[in-house]
């Protein structure tokens, strides 16, 4: 297996591995991570196009972000480089694929090679003039502009001083998108300061601002993840629907035949998706709006995506019971229900995929399976609180609607014979819930955690 260098030189540039260090002429320059990280990737795969799928998995492995952060990120190289996209000398956008590092004669070196860099140089390195300054506010505010001219001013904007640039723009008027997208950037920006919303002048209207901002640019990305979500729920909900009714077919006391099971699999994966759908939604959406404080986003984001969903259920199953067979169950449930397994989705979610940076997370592999298992094990336990207080989930109900309607085949009294727990007692609805509610937190995070495509 070759062994990577320790430093990759090319023009004027130098890229220290080691250091984790881009250099021009010895003079350090600051670039966030996941930069650095993109400008490895494009430097060891040179004149080999880089696919926008590779550069996701191998540079944003850990979270999803959508086609706009690495355009940013390209920009910011090309910035950092003194490149030019119309002409490029470094990097070259491949249409419709990726990008290529171009630069001809680049050369690996190791650190024991001389003119080894020094210390990176702090970061600004100058003193921004105030007519810098004002050139790139205008454009930052200016509404003929384009999106990314807009951005792209933001960014700079950033490296010749936080602090300096908010107090200039808040003495302009109309300055919220300003604002807004100056909060959005400082992310992306190696030493950029904090952009404070809350007590500045237009402050609410630029958070509002910032928030359609992330979730236009995450929508795409949250919907599918959202879709992906329900289908592990629905997933799980079908093989716990399966297991529980070959479970039933098989107890001694149980005379349903065995089209039972695959009719509870199919209202197991019915449920599963449809709670799964709402949940995932709240935390796409946290996800898509938050960067700081984003544990606290994803759990209120998950409680009220349960709860939304479980008052929609509540009310269509009272209305399909009613006038379909005239039953009337009053202790239904459903917001409490969905507001509970969202809170405790939602934590064990956020504790497992806490990102600083904030942005939508995903796991693979044992991380993947860590994020499942910490999720099924908190809605396990809210299933159990629930069970306990009398709350029905997704079995109970079944169970309540058979023993209200004559000649049904769903009762799972049952099941209780096979604990020594005769008819459909607490034990039996305990175990019950807790199973099917951490079996719905696995496929949930499953489904939730997977990486979609670009």
């Amino acid at each position: 297996m070759r062994t990577p260098p320790d430093r990759y030189r090319f023009g004027e540039f130098s890229l220290s591995l080691r250091q984790r260090q881009l250099f021009r002429n010895d003079r350090g320059l600051s670039l966030i991570p996941r930069y650095f990280d993109l400008l490895v990737l494009l430097i060891e795969r040179r004149h080999t196009a880089v696919s926008r799928n590779e550069i996701f998995e191998r540079v944003w492995s850990d979270v999803v972000v959508s086609d706009g952060a690495l355009s940013q990120a390209i920009r910011t190289l090309r910035r950092a480089l003194d490149d030019d996209s119309r002409d490029p000398q470094f990097i070259r956008t491949v249409s419709r694929h990726g990008y290529s590092f171009v630069f001809m004669d680049v050369v690996e070196e190791s650190e024991s090679a001389p003119s080894r860099p020094p210390a990176p140089a702090p970061v600004p390195p100058f003193e921004a003039r105030p007519d810098q300054i004002d050139a790139l506010i205008d454009r930052l505010l200016s509404t003929s502009a384009a999106d990314e001219d807009r951005r792209d001013a933001a960014e700079q904007l950033h490296m010749l001083g936080t602090t300096t640039v908010i107090a200039r723009v808040i003495a302009r008027p109309q300055h919220a998108r300003a604002l807004a997208l100056l909060r959005d950037t400082r992310w992306d920006v190696a030493g950029a300061g904090s952009v404070p919303l809350l007590g500045q002048p237009e402050g609410m209207r630029a958070a509002w601002l910032l928030i359609q901002l992330r979730i236009r640019d995450a929508f795409m990305l949250a919907e599918r993840r959202a879709i992906s979500a329900a289908l592990g729920a629905a997933i799980a909900g079908a093989v716990g629907g399966l297991a529980g009714g070959v479970m039933l077919v098989r107890s001694p006391a149980s005379d349903a035949p065995f089209t039972v099971a695959p009719v509870l699999a199919l209202l197991g994966a019915v449920s599963g998706a449809i709670g799964a759908a709402g949940i995932a939604a709240g935390v796409g959406t946290a996800e898509a709006i938050a960067r700081s404080r984003r544990s606290l986003a994803i759990v209120t984001g998950a409680a009220l995506g349960g709860l939304a969903v479980g008052t929609i259920g509540r009310v269509a199953l009272v209305w399909t019971l009613r006038s379909l067979v005239g039953v009337e169950l009053p202790d239904v449930g459903g917001p409490l229900e969905g507001l509970i397994l969202g809170i405790a989705a939602g934590v064990g979610y956020a504790v497992t995929t806490s990102r600083p940076g904030g942005g939508m997370a995903t796991a693979s592999g044992s991380a993947r399976v860590r994020t499942a298992i910490a999720v099924g094990l908190c809605t396990a336990v809210a299933g159990f609180m629930l069970s306990v207080t009398g709350h029905l989930l997704v079995g109970g109900l079944i169970n309540a609607i058979a023993q209200t309607s004559s000649g049904a085949q769903l009762n799972q009294s049952p099941l209780g014979d096979l604990y020594n727990d005769p008819s459909f007692a607490t034990g039996t609805k305990t175990m019950l819930a807790m199973f099917e509610s951490g079996l719905f937190g696995i496929g949930l995070a499953a489904g939730l955690a997977r990486r979609p495509r670009h």
